[in-house]
């Protein structure tokens, strides 16, 4: 298939293009640097070109508190992304499979994290401009999906990590922030400061699961929402501790602010749905995946020091 895939300079969109190369395809990767989603010109260029399947990857967000200092950019950025890559859509591939990603932001923090309840409630407050523009991207496709039948798949990932995360630039997922403050710890550094009590909950998945979980629902499911997670959450405190136990550092001598910007207390996707698409998925437990991880960023960070 000949595939294209916005933001695919990104963490997720890295680890699904690799895949996608692997698999075989023909891929034509669009990030910042070469095509400009804000206007509308911008996938005129690659227009003459027929495609099977769009991943559009694209948002302009980061971690953190990143949403509270940004929220009016947030929706005239991704508005505008969203909107151009739809229209385009539309008009000029109409043939093709595309697959979006939401966001686990848009739920309302009380209640079940189910498909049901996606469009339901108001989203976390700190989160809720961003939340907004994903659940309008999610409306878009279902409203081209109606008009003119266009196949779509939105899926709403829980927090992905992995190798290959791109730490420079920008805040960090709660994960990565972890590992950062930890292992500096342990090489001498100050005690770690973590955000609030340790006690939110929240669920990771590994990018690779998530990328296998995408690929077999893009081949076998059309026009639906579904949650990709674990579906099992841990708190901070857990997440920490394990972190501790591969680099060798106490847990006793973290520090918990509680005055700082948490998010939601807790934070896990229902996976009914999934699991029964895809009666096998068997994610790798966070206890492997943090190992890989700690071991890929102690690689990373301290390789070129010595």
């Amino acid at each position: 298939m000949r595939i294209l895939i916005t933001g695919a300079s990104g963490f997720l969109g890295g680890h699904l293009c690799r895949q996608l190369e692997k698999n075989g395809h023909e891929l034509v990767m669009l990030n910042s640097s070469n095509c400009d989603l804000r206007d509308s010109r911008s996938l005129g260029a690659i227009s003459h070109q027929t495609y099977d399947r769009i991943y559009h990857l694209a948002a302009w967000t980061q971690a953190g508190d990143f949403c509270l200092h940004h929220p009016g950019e947030q929706w005239i950025i991704n508005q505008q992304i969203n909107t151009n890559v739809l229209t385009w859509w539309q008009a000029s591939q109409p043939q093709a499979k595309l697959i979006a990603m939401a966001s686990s932001c848009c739920y309302p923090e009380d209640g079940d994290l189910v498909e049901e309840r996606f469009f339901h409630g108001t989203p976390t407050p700190s989160l809720f401009t961003y939340a907004m523009t994903k659940r309008m991207l999610c409306a878009g496709l279902q409203a081209l999906n109606t008009q003119y039948r266009l196949s779509y798949l939105c899926l709403i990932p829980s927090t992905l990590y992995g190798p290959d995360y791109h730490l420079k630039g920008r805040q960090l997922h709660f994960i990565f922030d972890l590992i950062r403050k930890i292992v500096k710890a342990s090489r001498g550094g100050e005690p770690p400061v973590l955000w609030g009590d340790g006690n939110q909950i929240r669920e990771l998945l590994h990018v690779q699961d998530f990328v296998t979980a995408t690929l077999r629902l893009s081949d076998n499911v059309s026009n639906e929402l579904i949650n990709v997670g674990s579906g099992q959450g841990k708190s901070i405190r857990w997440f920490a501790e394990r972190i501790c136990e591969v680099v060798g550092y106490d847990p006793a001598h973290i520090h918990y602010d509680t005055s700082k910007y948490v998010g939601a207390k807790s934070k896990v996707l229902s996976v009914k749905k999934l699991h029964t698409l895809l009666p096998v998925f068997t994610p790798i437990s966070e206890e492997k995946g943090i190992k890989e991880v700690v071991s890929w960023y102690l690689g990373t960070q301290f390789a070129a020091r010595k």
